[in-house]
């Protein structure tokens, strides 16, 4: 166990609530909603934290109090009347059986939010002031609408009360109504509700009071607010921490959270969920310094990411519970895993915000490295074993490659592993050579660890062909063989070089460079700052409306500021034509995508990012010896089913051993590999290719395709 972590298992008692230990998973918002209501699928994402030794799971980040603050934007819940109860009746039911607590968050998102869905009606704040994010500008509240959010956030209150909840606390955070309220960024009233600090906080303390008149003495009530917005017109540090202790004094609330920042602009709200482009622990300290004011307990999130980090929060009395949100996306088992000496089997958050990126796209939230997260009733956290020991081959030693091995080999098969190059890792050892996001070499350092923990044969260094896979005698054979970048198809593709072999070779141009971005993704914008840094004018090309389009609110920000910094042209809305050659220089040929005129750029070198193509040559090799053609059953694959040629051969389960004993015995040439493969054929061997080598797609859908066929090996 790792230093300290005894601090992290001591209970903490709030209000006659017992919460086992100080690990706990703050609200959020990960769109598992359906019709504003927390069903099955909310519900088992939370109790895996349960049965993975949580503390404390809060659920509902910004649920919904009133009807002009909508769920549906980001497929949230609403409190707004009593149709919910029996959900969390169900929810907390399934989360207390695992010794965990529940808890939910209550909010009015005020201007936060948009009038065009759900309702359709205004959105309300302290002033009509327009909220950049959400480009809402809204009606200044009246005093009927003042107290209508008032019995809005006292009967919700109730409702979670009624429904088995722990407790509930309000959204003050993120530039929801209350801090609206607070912050003289917004809050531009003359009446009692404004001016003052003091007048600023009596909206949060009606609806404290109110709250706490409709639940009684033995509820748990808390509330979640910044510790600073880091906003030049906007609440300060020392005011931060003066509304914390006023409340706290008052008798108002039993706990505050703290968090650091706001969320009203893009940056903002990637400052406010900070990627792996910012220390661990950012804000640990505006935490530690209001739990120095308050004599309630203090809880705090934002890129607690490591165990040790936890523990030293809880230990040194930074805070009294620390909240690993995104790591237990990552790794919902973490803390059973650390009680039992586990801490190498944890799979730790590396930042990506790909979970959070998701949501804020209309999507849901998915981890980049953990493809059960949020798949509960399909996908499995442990793996269980199988009936019948097999000999699997893998090719390729990239995420889906590494992740068939460990499925695999969880499940109790044989497992070799095949990877050409002197390491594993594949294209994330590429994408982690750009800078702040090197934090991704730690998706294959888990994965390669347990493969090798498991007794996967890991061979490096060796190109397997088609008579080397068979040599092996497999059952089942999966070609996760990658992608190879593609130049693209357009004249002079022979003179441009890619985005990964920038990156993979260590390039450094002289002179300017256009590099283009056919795709959108992190690759150009990060190549793009790679270049750049070494001293190369850059201009970034995209037939996209603006730089790394695809990339989500908590990335792309921090993308597009480390750019301009560095200088970077930003040219969108621009199709690549052709690349010539002109004396020792390149023209490339652009075309505007709107006007549909056409321009050149006379550059140095022209770098290109048009995503990858398929590595597909084994697969073609082994595809007519196949008993399955290679073919994957989608409706199988879909449904969380096992292979229907898996089901056939359990029950010719002696043939089969028989069969791959005897070719075990045949010697192996390159001239009789094809014999070979004609007598595998009955009843021969499976083969599935996943990941890049299926088509090029990102890292979840590689671990996603392994994980999905292989549980059922």
């Amino acid at each position: 166990m790792i230093g300290g972590a005894e601090a992290l298992f001591r209970p903490l008692t709030i209000r006659g609530v017992v919460i086992r230990n100080r690990l706990m998973s703050t609200s959020h918002a990960p769109g598992y909603g359906s019709d504003g209501k927390p069903q099955e699928r909310y519900q088992l994402y939370h109790a895996e934290k349960a049965k993975g030794g949580i503390g404390l799971t809060m659920f509902g980040g910004s649920s919904s109090v009133a009807l002009d603050s909508p769920a549906t934007p980001w497929n949230q819940i609403s409190v707004a009347d009593d149709s919910v109860i029996p959900y969390f009746q169900q929810f907390a039911e399934r989360v207390h059986i695992h010794g965990a607590k529940l808890m939910i968050q209550l909010t009015h998102m005020g201007r936060r939010t948009r009038w065009d869905t759900e309702h359709w009606l205004p959105t309300i704040s302290s002033s009509p002031w327009r909220e950049p994010a959400s480009r809402s500008i809204p009606r200044e509240m009246e005093q009927e609408d003042i107290d209508r959010v008032i019995a809005d956030f006292a009967a919700a209150a109730r409702r979670a009360r009624d429904g088995g909840l722990d407790g509930c606390e309000i959204s003050a955070a993120h530039g929801h109504l209350v801090d609206q309220f607070w912050s003289p960024s917004v809050n531009h009233r003359t009446d009692s509700y404004g001016g003052p600090l003091l007048n600023r906080m009596r909206f949060s303390f009606e609806i404290l009071e109110a709250m706490r008149a409709s639940v009684g003495d033995d509820f748990v009530i808390g509330i979640r607010m910044s510790g600073d917005e880091l906003l030049a017109e906007g609440l300060s540090h020392e005011e931060c921490v003066s509304i914390a202790a006023e409340h706290a004094r008052r008798g108002l609330v039993d706990f505050v959270n703290v968090v650091g920042g706001q969320a009203r602009d893009h940056l903002a709200h990637a400052v406010s969920l900070p990627n792996m482009a910012f220390p661990v622990a950012p804000f640990l300290y505006l935490a530690s310094a209001v739990r120095r004011e308050v004599e309630v307990p203090v809880f705090h999130a934002q890129r607690v990411t490591d165990l040790a980090t936890a523990a030293r929060a809880v230990a040194e009395g930074h805070v009294d519970m620390v909240a690993m949100t995104r790591a237990h996306i990552a790794d919902p088992h973490l803390a059973k895993k650390l009680q039992e000496g586990r801490v190498d089997d944890i799979r730790q958050c590396v930042g990506a915000g790909y979970c959070i990126d998701r949501i804020y796209t209309g999507a849901d939230a998915l981890c980049i490295q953990n493809a059960a997260t949020g798949r509960e009733a399909t996908m499995p956290h442990v793996i269980a074993k199988a009936e019948h020991k097999r000999r699997i081959v893998v090719v390729g030693g990239g995420p889906a490659g590494l992740e068939a091995a460990r499925v695999s080999a969880e499940r109790g098969h044989d497992v070799v592993l095949f990877e050409r190059e002197s390491s594993l890792g594949g294209q994330i050892n590429i994408a982690a050579k750009a800078g702040w996001r090197e934090a991704l070499s730690g998706i294959p350092r888990w994965l390669a660890g347990q493969v090798r923990k498991l007794g996967v044969d890991v061979r490096l260094g060796v190109e397997a062909d088609g008579a080397m896979v068979l040599a092996e005698a497999p059952d089942i054979v999966i070609a996760a063989t990658g992608g190879r970048p593609n130049r693209g198809f357009m004249p002079g593709a022979d003179l441009v070089v890619t985005t990964a072999d920038v990156l993979r070779q260590g390039m450094e141009f002289g002179g300017s460079v256009l590099l283009y971005d056919g795709m959108g993704q992190h690759n150009g914008a990060s190549c793009a700052e790679y270049i750049a840094r070494r001293g190369a004018l850059v201009e970034l090309a995209t037939p996209d409306r603006m730089a790394a389009e695809e990339v989500g609110t908590t990335n792309q920000p921090v993308h597009l500021r480390e750019i301009y910094k560095l200088g970077v042209i930003i040219s969108p809305n621009l199709d690549l034509l052709e690349v010539r050659r002109e004396d020792n220089r390149l023209v490339a040929v652009l075309r505007n995508t709107m006007s549909l005129a056409e321009e050149e750029r006379v550059v140095d070198h022209v770098v290109v990012d048009f995503g990858t193509l398929p590595v597909d040559e084994l697969y073609g090799e082994l595809k007519d010896a196949s008993v399955n053609r290679g073919q994957i059953d989608l409706a199988a694959l879909v449904a969380g089913r096992a292979q229907p040629h898996l089901d056939r051969r359990e029950r010719d389960d002696r043939r089969w051993d028989h069969r791959r004993s005897e070719s075990r015995e045949k010697t192996i040439t390159e001239s009789g590999s094809r014999e070979l493969m004609r007598t595998q054929t009955a009843p021969g061997f499976a083969l599935y290719r996943i990941g890049d080598a299926a088509a090029g797609r990102n890292i979840h859908a590689a671990i996603y395709d392994a994980l999905r066929l292989c549980k059922d090996f």
